[in-house]
Order: structure tokens, then sequence, then C-alpha cells
């Protein structure tokens, strides 16, 4: 990872250096905060503001999208393929669907883009020089500062080998196979005896792979209830394809065919809660799992399992934590949290089950989201082995949303913006 240091930099005078004598030692621990408020752009290593910019987010009818993302891609001279070949130079984009940081000539004090974050010549310069593909992007409405968080539920290096794996828990690959024009990666079977997981060395070396993990800790969705059901009944002798999260004709007949055998009334739709409970229960796995945790690195997915939230009736909110600094002979990684503000519609609140906002609007809503989330021990000591300098954890409600795809990590929308128009029409600006 490349190192940086800001000195001796020409800026404009709308740009400000907090700290022109800062360094850091990589890249990888820098967060870029983008203020719709302010219209500003702060970049942050962990609580320490390394540089700050006026931006100019996107216009009424074009808004900018608020939420979490990570550079895709840098260039430093591109044109627009939507808006007649416009350039955009040191292009650093956030989605493949079209929205981007990148310089501009007109940089008001109010928004004026068409959804891009525009900034100005000399800081678009030096903020492409300092950062690299995977640095996270934090779009808000209103002024957010990383803080430092403290939580047993987040992660730290492992400095001694893990306990043995339990033997009831299934640990598979992550399929990316839901996603748009996204290649099947091998799906595990439900038989926990053939998933088998390294365990850690004794040994303080670094991982491998220093590559930072990216983690989505949100509720199940159907794909991941329609995959565990294929292989739970499969492995009953109910024969409903391959694992791959899609409600083909064989799955379908398969549930029915349970359904029939069981004596299960047809409501609540086809993969009803009453479902996974008797398919659950006959399988003898006890409870469904609500909730998952997902993982990727390298903008590629690494794994997933099961995860359990407290209190389901209670939105969780949108929380976004990253790793700064990892110590592995302490065993401690120093944590910065951010709680952004989510926009759940009714419909959405109806869809996963949520009651009341009372936890995600209050003061302690990260700690009290974290401290509902429970993930199997084996999980927690995998990520903690694979644990590396700018890995981060989202909390979400509301699943993996399609702008996470190939080539991404988990890209958390808080509001829709201009995405949705552009999102169906193309995959580059």
């Amino acid at each position: 990872m490349k190192p940086f240091l800001l000195l001796g930099l020409g800026l404009l005078s709308a740009t400000a250096l907090s700290h022109p004598s800062f360094a850091a030692s990589d890249a990888r621990t820098l967060q870029i905060v983008v203020s719709k408020d302010r219209q500003s752009l702060a970049v942050y290593d962990g609580d320490q503001v390394v540089a700050t910019s006026k931006v100019s987010t996107g216009k009424r009818g074009h808004t900018t999208p608020s939420g979490i993302f990570s550079i895709l891609e840098k260039k430093v001279y591109h044109e627009s393929n939507l808006y007649s070949a416009a350039p955009m130079p040191y292009m650093q984009r956030l989605t493949w669907s079209g929205i981007a940081l990148h310089e501009s000539n007109s940089v008001p004090n109010y928004p004026a883009s068409h959804g891009c974050v525009r900034m100005p010549k000399a800081f678009a310069k030096m903020l492409y020089q300092m950062t690299e593909r995977g640095v996270h992007v934090v779009i808000a409405d209103r002024p957010l500062v990383p803080q430092p968080f403290e939580s047993t539920m987040l992660f730290q290096p492992q400095a001694a080998p893990p306990p043995a794996l339990f033997s009831g828990i299934e640990l598979r690959p992550m399929t990316a196979s839901f996603l748009p024009q996204a290649q099947p990666l091998q799906v595990a079977t439900n038989d926990v005896t053939s998933i088998q997981i390294p365990q850690a060395q004794a040994s303080l070396a670094p991982p491998v792979d220093q590559s930072p993990l990216s983690i989505l800790i949100t509720r199940r969705g159907l794909r991941e209830n329609v995959r565990d059901l294929q292989g739970l009944l499969n492995g009953m002798g109910f024969m409903a394809g391959t694992p791959d999260g899609m409600l083909g004709p064989a799955t379908v007949q398969a549930i029915e065919d349970f359904r029939k055998a069981h004596d299960i009334k047809t409501t609540g739709g086809l993969v009803s809660p009453a479902l996974l409970k008797a398919v659950y229960a006959a399988a003898g796995k006890g409870e469904p799992p609500n909730g998952a945790i997902m993982i990727r690195q390298s903008f590629k997915p690494l794994f997933e399992a099961p995860a359990i939230i407290a209190e389901p009736q209670e939105a969780l909110g949108v929380h976004f934590f990253t790793a700064n600094t990892i110590d592995r002979i302490s065993g401690k990684a120093d944590w910065f949290g951010m709680t952004l503000d989510d926009d759940l519609t009714r419909e959405a609140k109806k869809r996963l089950g949520i009651t009341s906002e009372a936890q995600a609007q209050s003061l302690d809503a990260a700690g009290q989201a974290l401290g509902r989330i429970s993930i199997p021990d084996e999980v927690r000591h995998r990520i903690e082995d694979l644990l590396t300098p700018g890995s981060s954890l989202t909390i979400s409600d509301t699943g993996v949303g399609p702008e996470t795809g190939n080539e991404t990590d988990f890209i958390t929308i808080t509001n829709g913006g201009a995405l949705g128009k552009k999102a169906r029409r193309v995959r580059h600006r």
C-alpha cells in the first residue's frame, strides 16, 4: 500500500489542509466524509483530519445519494457517457451506475452537479494522489466525524490460535449469483461436516492477504432464506435443486411437497416464517436465523454465515466502523465509528417486521445495535485472523442493495437520491 505525505501542497483558497505536517503510513486507513448540508468534504485518518475542501453535490432532481461507498476505480481523465462526454478529471468512482468524485471548474457553494461530487482542481488532484481503490467514502446529509469506539462485538486481531470449530454451524462461501452480471461461486452443501475452515497458526504474523475486509451484518433476506431452504430440503429428500437462492421450478415444487408432507398451510407467501420454522425443525437445525454476516475482500465475496439479531422488531439503524490500527502482539484494534441517518420507508419496515425505531434514533444507537447481534465463535475467529488496517463493518437493516455487485465492497444507500433512475439506465458514467 502506498504511503503519502501531505507537504508543500498548493491548494485553492476554498481548500484547507488542517494538518500540513501529518503523514499516514498507508491509504487503507483513510476515510472520506462528504456533508451535503455544508457542501464540504473532509479526509480522516481515524479521527484525525487530514484535509478538507468545499464540494458541489447533486442538484434538485439529481440528488447525490447518501450512504457508505468505497472507491471502485480511478482515472486521471474520464469523460461522462451520460452528459455529452463532459470531462471528469481525477475521477474516483463510487458506484458502477455513475456516482463519482471528480474535478470540476464549477464548484459553487451549493448543489450543482448531476449526482457526482465535484471538487476544485488542486484538491481533486491531491486527493487522487492520496487514495487508492477501496478507500471508504461516506456521504451524509449532515456533517459526521469518526469517533473512537469500543465494544466487545467489534473484532480484535488474533494473537493466539482460535478454539476448535463448533460442529453445528455452517460457514459457506458467499455467492454473488443474485447480483447483476455476476458469476455464481461454488456453494457449500448443508452438510456441516464437509466444510473446513483452516485453523489459525500460533503466530503473530499478519495475514498473507493484506487487503482490508469489508463486513456487512444485516437482516436475512429472501435470497439467504431460499438458499438455506434448498440445502435443508435437499438433505431431507425433497429435491430443490442447487442451493442458489433462486425460486426456480424445482425449488417451488420441493416447498409444496414439504408443505403437503407436513400439513403446513400456504399463508404468508411461498417462503413464510411458518415454513422456515417447520423446515429448520424437521432438519434438526433449531430456530431459523434472522440475520446474516457477509465478508468481502478485494471486492470479491469471501464467505458468509448466519447471525442472530435480538429484538428484531427494533430497527438497527445504519452504522459504519473502520479498524485503524492493528496490533497483533496485544491483540488490539482501534475502531472508529459513525452513525448515518436512515430513511426506512413504511413498506420496508413492514417487510422487515420493524415496528419501532426508538433504539436506532437514540444517542447510543451504535452500541445498542452491536449489543443485539450474535455470531458464531468460529466466524469471529476467522474474521479476526484476517483483520488488517482499513477493514470495515457495516450494520444495516436493509440487506444487500442493488449497487453491491461485481468488483464492489458492500454499498449501503440510506436514501436513493439520483441513484434509482441511473442504476436502471446505465452501468458507467
